[in-house]
């Protein structure tokens, strides 16, 4: 027994150090399996160290071994978890950013500790004996250290592994399973040596003894998988939600309790002989509750014996509804969806493919079997064709792949190939809205390959009918949101494009004029004042669009409204056909953008004239009503009827005009409004219209 008891530490090391040598024979090397191959390189350093020191026979010996073996043990906690926030994460560029400071303080503190301090880290509690040591205050530190340390690693492995689901946990499963026994055993010396001021040489041949089961449980990973990684991305805040705090806390505490019985009674000597057995116990019932058969074995045997519905349909539909709830686009949809399948149903495989409408093809919107392509649509086997998509159009409830013998089936059937043998059939879940196919639910590599049951089939095909109707919203806000953004751009062209037709109503009347009345110098004068008034309107309305985006305020100056409605009018003199007549009183000064009150008049006066036939005549007044002054444009044209003047005068893209845009009195009244007045409209079909448009009057002095 002795004998057994001095070579565990050795058997423990060199079985340590074989795996960091064959975890390097991997073709491709990542981070983490440097920081696997390095870190069990230490532990097996560390082993081999503790064999030497429980075999010397003289105090001198004993420390000649301690230095090289606290050295190593130094090196355990960063090596580990620099492991621990890069094994199996997409993102581990970022934890190791985020940890830049904990892996710095763990890397240099304990080297620094146990180089500097090496005397007083142990020192024997009686002459001779070489099998108590009383631990030291700086040991008592460099332990505080060590169980941060510990605790921080194991924190980071449960993340990784809650992270993981179906096919992509069974590969890590044994991997997380070993290092827990390994890390859960340094974290029981640990403790042991802080509150019992236990024997602390004594103690290490547990750790020999958990680095041992450690390694036959990663060999047993090797031999399932590799010990290949894979690709999840766990969340940043890891302390909120990790057991293994919770878990250490309670130990402690625990443990603390029964340190003041053991000092008040005796005993802690017998500790050590039970450690290995509750290791190799915890070790066990580890591997049991995380293996998925033993799981629905006594979910079986459960509802065999004690008639329980098959499943908690209330709980998953909570649970489901739950996290829907945070969902914002069809990618979160699907992993949320696929996780909670995979988990409900025991199903490894769980893959969502989506029809992408605009090519016609399904793609793949999340998998708990594969990681995502690099490039979404290039890779063939994340897309299906055309056929596929046909054949589930006619299919509305959950069917078995493997009974289809078409060319489709069988090419979902390639699409979505299993990783076990005896993993079942694959079913299939249509989503599907009334006649419209949104995409399909792939299940495979169930757990023992039990066969799906009527009630389950019925429970698939709500959560399907959910997930189509959540897909469905998606996609149709994306398509409102879509829309809006076209009608707003219509609606900012159609305003620009407006006051464009203004000016270039202007012009044409000039144009009109120039050959009658081209020897007036006069006249020439005015043209010429008049094309360069509206070269600078539409510099002006080029300068708004280039700063559209910036969404620049109105300019607004003290102005009087005669002399904006006469600059208006002018611009638009020489209407063939038409008398125009102004009557402009005194006014008080109001606050006022320029350009667009006078864009206004034009387009009051214009909009006048279209109305207008042979002989017709529009009246410009201005007069001045106590605290607001207005503006009135009359004419005796055609008219409008009520009900246009209802339903449609005001509104965008509407108008009586044949050419018209329908968007002049949208944007005049816009205008008013923002300047605080208002526009009231009178019109008779056959007798003419009139608008009155008001404006606050300027009452500072």
């Amino acid at each position: 027994m002795v004998t057994l008891f001095f070579l565990l530490p050795f058997a423990a090391g060199f079985f340590s150090l074989l795996l960091a040598v064959v975890s390097l024979l991997r073709r491709k090397r990542s981070p983490a399996a440097w920081c696997f191959s390095a870190g069990m390189a230490a532990l097996g350093l560390d082993s081999v160290f503790t064999g030497l020191s429980l075999r010397a026979t003289q105090l001198g010996e004993v420390a000649e071994w301690l230095a090289p073996a606290f050295i190593v043990k130094s090196l355990v906690p960063v090596v580990w978890l620099c492991f621990s926030l890069t094994y199996s994460r997409s993102n581990y560029r970022e934890f190791v950013a985020r940890w830049k400071i904990p892996l710095a303080f763990l890397g240099l503190l304990p080297i620094g500790v146990s180089l500097g301090f090496l005397e007083q880290l142990g020192s024997p509690a009686t002459p001779g004996d070489l099998w108590w040591l009383q631990s030291g205050a700086m040991a008592q530190a460099l332990n505080v250290i060590f169980l941060m340390s510990l605790v921080l690693i194991l924190t980071n492995l449960e993340q990784t592994f809650r992270s993981a689901v179906g096919t992509m946990r069974w590969r890590i499963k044994f991997v997380v399973v070993a290092l827990a026994v390994i890390f859960g055993a340094r974290l029981y010396v640990r403790s042991q040596a802080m509150l019992f001021s236990a024997p602390d040489i004594a103690l290490w041949s547990i750790e020999s003894g958990a680095l041992l089961i450690g390694c036959f449980v990663l060999a047993l990973a090797y031999a399932r998988t590799g010990l290949a990684e894979i690709d999840v991305y766990p969340s940043t805040a890891v302390l909120r939600s990790s057991l293994t705090v919770l878990i250490v806390g309670g130990y402690l505490f625990i443990v603390g309790v029964l340190a003041q019985v053991v000092r008040r009674f005796g005993g802690a000597e017998i500790f050590q002989y039970q450690a290995v057995v509750v290791l190799l116990g915890m070790a066990g019932l580890a591997v049991l509750l995380l293996s998925d058969r033993a799981r629905q074995r006594i979910h079986a045997f459960v509802v065999r014996h004690f008639r329980k519905a098959q499943h908690d349909s209330a709980r998953i539909w909570t649970l489901f509804s739950l996290r829907l709830a945070s969902v914002t686009d069809q990618a979160r949809l699907c992993a949320v969806s696929a996780k909670l399948i995979s988990e409900t149903f025991d199903a490894l495989s769980v893959t969502v493919w989506l029809l992408d409408e605009e090519k016609g093809r399904l793609i793949v919107g999340a998998s708990t079997a594969r990681q995502a392509s690099n490039a979404s649509g290039a890779c063939s086997a994340d897309t299906a064709s055309s056929a596929v998509i046909a054949g589930l159009r006619v299919r509305s409830s959950p069917f078995d792949l493997e009974d289809i013998d078409e060319a489709w089936a069988e090419e979902l059937r390639q699409l979505n190939s299993t990783a076990f043998p005896n993993g079942g059939n694959r079913l299939c879940v249509p989503l599907l809205a009334g006649e419209r196919s949104l995409g399909v639910l792939v299940l495979a590599d169930r757990v023992s390959g039990a066969v799906y049951t009527v009630e389950e089939l019925e429970l698939l095909k709500c959560i399907g009918d959910q997930m189509t109707s959540v897909l469905l919203n998606l996609r149709l806000a994306s398509e409102v949101a879509h829309a809006k953004e076209l009608e707003a751009f219509r609606t900012m062209s159609a305003f620009f494009v407006h006051d464009l037709k203004n000016a270039a109503a202007s012009l044409n009347l000039m144009l009109k004029n120039l050959p009658v009345h081209f020897d007036d110098p006069a006249f020439r004068q005015d043209a010429l004042r008049g094309v360069g008034n509206t070269a600078r309107r539409i510099d002006g309305m080029i300068a708004r669009l280039s700063a559209f985006r910036q969404r620049p305020d109105a300019i607004r100056v003290e102005a009087d409204l005669n002399q904006l409605v006469s600059e208006a009018l002018d611009r638009i003199n020489g209407m063939t056909n038409v008398e125009l007549m102004r009557k402009l009183q005194p006014l008080p000064r109001i606050f006022a953008d320029r350009e667009q009150i006078q864009s206004v008049v034009t387009n009051l006066v214009l909009n006048a004239r279209d109305a207008l036939g042979s002989g017709g005549r529009i009246q410009v007044r201005t007069e001045n009503r106590g605290e607001r002054v207005v503006l009135s444009v009359v004419d005796n044209g055609c008219g409008m009827s009520q009900a246009f003047l209802k339903e449609s005068l005001f509104r965008p893209f509407q108008s009586t005009k044949k050419k018209g845009l329908g968007i002049g009195l949208f944007q005049s009244r816009a205008i008013v409004q923002a300047h605080g007045g208002g526009m009231h409209v009178e019109s008779e079909v056959g007798k003419g219209t009139t608008f009155l448009v008001s404006f606050p009057v300027n009452d500072e002095k």
